[in-house]
């Protein structure tokens, strides 16, 4: 296993960034990207547990209805959103409910709608967590994303090199 305090520098070159290979500069972004998401998992996994005693994939349950309103979001939409199967999703709902992190309500006019919200514990328990879950995902990212990987990713977004950042709207 590589050494956490490895600088992205010292590591091997990726070879789906050099460009050299048969596949198109989309297929290389896209293998930098899944590489990119499999070390933030792996670092996030353990600090999510730690942090909400909830796993990996409720946690993304978590943060989906974390950017909603406070109504929540339809049982089917999470599953779309996550590509999850609806039988699974049903399972991470209910563990979630029964910790106290949300809330299930049939959607008004729908019998079989199925609407899932935030409780305010969750609200707080993500809100006191989110210093150092974002740290975790940006150490993640640094520790994988070097020069290369970056340009890498230009090939999913070639429009990211020509915009300006734009400051976030709160």
């Amino acid at each position: 296993m590589a050494d956490p305090e490895e600088h992205p520098t010292d590591l091997p070159e990726c070879p789906s960034a050099q460009g050299a290979g048969l596949l198109p500069r989309e297929l290389r972004a896209w293998m930098v990207m899944l590489a990119a998401v499999g070390a933030v998992e792996q670092r996030l996994g353990s600090v999510v547990k730690e942090r909400l005693d909830v796993s990996h994939d409720e946690f993304l349950i978590l943060c989906l209805l974390a950017e909603q309103p406070r109504a929540g979001l339809r049982m089917t939409r999470i599953a779309e959103l996550l590509g999850r199967p609806k039988t699974r999703l049903t399972y991470q709902i209910a563990c979630l409910q029964h910790a106290g992190l949300v809330t299930r309500k049939s959607v008004c006019g729908d019998k079989r709608g199925v609407e899932v919200a935030l409780t305010d514990k969750a609200r707080r328990l993500l809100e006191e967590a989110s210093g150092t879950l974002a740290a975790t995902v940006t150490g993640a990212l640094s520790h994988v994303m070097g020069p290369d990987q970056h340009e890498a990713m230009y090939g999913l977004l070639p429009d990211l090199a020509a915009e300006p950042a734009k400051p976030e709207a709160r």
